[in-house]
């Protein structure tokens, strides 16, 4: 099975966000349309910026935990600085 590190981001209300999927299509609709509660609800619409990919859960869940960090938001950061996002 396949792992999927993904980044959203809403561009109305400049936000990020980070998190792992084994089903990005699925996690992605429920992101933008099916969720009722819980942090990416409020800043809807998100497009994905960002992907890796991973054959383990473990490493999946390394990345997104790294990519939260200081140094992971500096990544994001100089992301975002180079038009990455647009």
């Amino acid at each position: 099975m396949e792992f999927v590190v993904y980044m959203l981001y809403s561009e109305k209300f400049d936000k990020t966000y980070v998190g792992f999927t084994s089903s990005l299509i699925e996690r992605f609709k429920s992101h933008n349309f099916l969720a009722t509660s819980g942090y990416t609800l409020k800043f809807r619409p998100w497009k994905v910026v960002y992907l890796e990919f991973y054959n383990s859960k473990t490493e999946a869940m390394n990345r997104e935990k790294w990519l939260k960090t200081g140094n992971g938001r500096t990544f994001i950061k100089n992301l975002k600085s180079k038009n990455f996002f647009y």
